[in-house]
Parts: C-alpha cells; structure tokens; sequence
C-alpha cells in the first residue's frame, strides 16, 4: 500500500518525532530481505526435491528397470524354474533392476488361457513400482548376453530410433495397418519384435505412465478374453494394434534378435535365430505338443551361468 505523507507541518505535532526520509529506506531493506528469504526458500525446495526425488517423481534408489516373468510351477520342474529365476536375478543384480515372478493362478483369468496372465502381472508390477521400464520377458526364455541394457541399448531414444522398424505391416507379410513411419525415439512407449507368424508379445517392454496403463487395461478387456482367438492374448494385441491408432501411434518394432531371438532349430529358414552374442533367446512354441521346453533349454541352461561367471 503507498501511505500518503503532509507537505506541510501539521498545527498538532505528534507525541513523536517522525522521520519521513527513512520511511522508504526501511520499506526498501524490508522488501530487499524478504526477496532473499523467498530466494532462500525456493533454493532450499529445489535441493531438497533433488535429494528425495527425481524431476518425475521417481524416489532414489528405484530400480529403472522390473523384470516382469510368470512362472508354471505346476507343469514344470522345480529345477527349471529355478534356473529361470535364476537367470534374471543374476541379471538384473548386474544392472540394479528388479526381478517379479508371479503365477498365472495369482489372477482371475475368468477362465481364459494361462498366457493372458503376462497382462496383469505386468500391469500388476507397474501399479506397485516406480520404475521406468517393464520389461515382460517369456518364462521359456534366456537372458544370455548379461552386458546388454535395456537403458542404453534398446530404450536410449537416439539407439532405439536407429533400430525402429517403419512402415512394417504389423502382421507380414501384407498387412495394410503398418508401424508408424514418423514416430521418434522418445516417443515410443511399447517396444516389441516380431517373428515369422506376426508380433512376438513373449518379449516386449512398456514404458510406465497413463498411455502404459491405458494399453495394458485394453489389452486385458474382458471381450478380448472371451473371444475365441487363436492364439489368444497374441492375436488380441496384434487386434488392438492395428484397430487402435493410439496404441500404434506409440509402438516401436525393433529387429527380433534385439530382444526376442529364437531356437534356431524352430525358426523358418532361419529368421531371427539366436546367435551367439545375442541378448535373449526364446523357446517360442515349445509348449505345444511334441515339443519340450525343458529339453530344449537344455544346452542353454548351464551355458548361460558360464557366460555371466566370464563377464
């Protein structure tokens, strides 16, 4: 408020003398000291935001990472599992992430195949973590490249844009529905490969926040579920991806031996067969009849250990 002041004495002089020259020199220092408290203030928010937390509201010391992998304890041996959770503990201790291995029975599938539970378990992992990156990795599967991070090697923008697949029919060979020819590296939210058949969703990382909420809950809608797909949660997601330009406008399609490499005794013609030095190799089918998860891990399940003991 700006206080009048007499240009003349008053007949009635006050009790007190007034100094009306040091008014403004006080009303100065006052404000000059309040400015470097409020400066003081907000210097001591920033570093106190800076020692409890990120600019994006991620606590210290979360792990950038969860490795997200449902187990079948009831139709595989007790051995195999473990070598499989062993697998990714010793990789993520490497790399400072986090491993979360639920089971299909710990959702209500509403009697749907056991594969739609990668959904909610990673749904599941998201709604309780921090963290920036889920990565949905195939129980039948092998991290065998423990030097390879999902940071710097498959989710840095610059890295990940270099290796985008554009304009690709999302189910070869001749889709009319493609990957988005203009989508930027630090614009993708949904990483994945694919293989002969179309999107491979044993190996896929999604980045956290609403649009990865929004994809997941879509994805696990009860009318996908009920249908009668083929090849269940798989053929929903390549559904959902072509119908859905918000989905496919956020999908990033990298080569398949980035993330997704196959048992070269399975893969046509070779496309896509794990070779070594390659980051992951996935048995993709071996469940089915005739086939044998176990056996087929079989050379890679020690191979691995020998691997990471020489890195």
């Amino acid at each position: 408020m700006h206080l009048a002041f007499p240009s003349r004495k008053s007949s009635n002089p006050p009790h007190y003398p007034i100094r009306y020259s040091r008014f403004p020199t006080l009303r100065r220092s006052r404000a000059k000291t309040i400015g470097i408290g409020i400066l003081a203030a907000v210097v001591l928010i920033w570093v106190l935001a800076r020692l409890v937390g990120s600019s994006d509201g991620i606590p210290p010391g979360t792990p950038p990472v969860v490795i997200v992998t449902v187990v079948d304890e009831e139709n595989y041996p007790a051995g195999y599992i473990q070598t499989i959770k062993e697998n990714r503990i010793e990789y993520a201790k490497k790399h400072g992430y986090a491993t979360f291995f639920p089971t299909a029975n710990d959702y209500d599938l509403k009697g749907a195949p056991r594969s739609w539970a990668r959904v909610p378990a990673v749904r599941h992992a998201m709604s309780n973590s921090s963290s920036t990156y889920f990565w949905y990795l195939d129980q039948n599967s092998l991290i065998m490249n423990p030097d390879v991070d999902i940071e710097t090697h498959i989710m840095n923008p610059k890295k990940l844009e270099s290796m985008m697949i554009k304009g690709q029919p999302i189910v070869p060979p001749d889709s009319v529905i493609k990957t988005w020819p203009h989508l930027k590296g630090d614009q993708a939210q949904l990483v994945l490969t694919q293989d002969a058949e179309g999107l491979a969703a044993g190996s896929f990382i999604v980045r956290r926040g609403d649009w990865g909420k929004f994809f997941l809950d879509t994805w696990y809608d009860p009318l996908y579920r009920s249908y009668n797909f083929q090849k269940a949660d798989t053929h929903a997601l390549e559904h959902i991806v072509q119908w859905h330009p918000t989905i496919l406008a956020k999908l990033a399609l990298i080569p398949q031996r980035t993330i997704d490499a196959a048992n070269k005794a399975y893969a046509p013609q070779g496309t896509g067969a794990y070779i070594e030095g390659d980051f992951v190799i996935r048995f993709a089918g071996c469940e089915q009849v005739g086939r044998d998860c176990v056996k087929e891990a079989g050379p890679f399940l020690k191979q691995w250990r020998t691997i990471f003991d020489s890195k």
